[in-house]
């Protein structure tokens, strides 16, 4: 329990620092931003397929593939109507956001709120995987998510203060944000303890949701800026360091 508490401290402060890196550098470019997400993005895709989906048909027995089949695209599709109400990354960070303007506020506090949002699932996603008990592949899959969460955190900063908050509270709102995702992993983690029954289910649904939010998010943001070859190449390069990870840690 005391590894899961960490774990979960640890994803949601990932956001935390990228909101300090945000701070600090507050002109920091696209590419380089997008390079750091598409890494991000490679190691979340190897951990929602090594960590989540393959033990999903592995626990699933008989019926494994259909049952990791349903939660992939159940996952999928609870973010898919989450989106409808509240747009997240790539629909919220384009240049209108960054208008020097107040008018801009409430756009900007929805994509905020956008981001708490969807930071509970990966935090199930990530409480999931040790409710799997498979304390390696947890931490592996925790790793890809708050490694995600650094440029979540740093994109939060610009937008905010252009719109006229003051800097206490756009950390404060960036650290609210890394809050909603302790939550997440610690409800994933005692759900799957409590019902060890919907483990298989529950893998696959928190893998669902992490290749939706790579899908839809992530990689439509890094190829927005005109680098998409090196965002290309970084998220194959975080792919490949999940996948050695995996390996030697057996």
């Amino acid at each position: 329990m005391t590894m899961v508490l960490l774990t979960a401290i640890g994803v949601g402060a990932a956001t935390i620092i990228g909101a300090v890196i945000g701070f600090i550098f507050k002109n920091i470019t696209h590419k380089f931003s997008d390079i750091v997400l598409s890494f991000a993005a490679g190691v979340m895709l190897s951990a929602a397929v090594l960590g989540l989906i393959l033990p999903s048909v592995e626990y699933g027995g008989k019926f494994g593939i259909l049952i990791t089949v349903a939660g992939i695209f159940t996952g999928a599709v609870c973010l898919n109507l989450m989106d409808k109400v509240v747009p997240h990354l790539h629909k919220l960070t384009g240049n209108d956001s960054e208008h020097h303007s107040s008018t801009n506020l409430d756009k900007v506090l929805l994509f905020v709120t956008a981001i708490a949002i969807h930071n509970l699932p990966e935090g199930i996603a990530a409480g999931v995987g040790f409710g799997a008990g498979d304390d390696t592949q947890a931490l592996i899959i925790a790793g890809g998510i708050a490694l995600q969460n650094i440029p979540e955190g740093m994109v939060i900063i610009g937008p905010m203060l252009a719109a006229g908050v003051s800097p206490r509270k756009t950390f404060l709102c960036a650290a609210a944000t890394g809050i909603i995702e302790v939550a997440g992993t610690l409800i994933g983690y005692f759900a799957v303890s409590v019902a060890s029954a919907i483990l298989p289910f529950a893998l696959a649904f928190a893998g669902g949701t992490m290749l939706y939010v790579i899908s839809d998010e992530m990689i439509p943001e890094t190829h927005s800026h005109g680098s998409e070859r090196g965002a290309t190449y970084a998220l194959l390069a975080g792919f490949c360091v999940m996948l050695v990870t995996d390996v030697l840690l057996g």
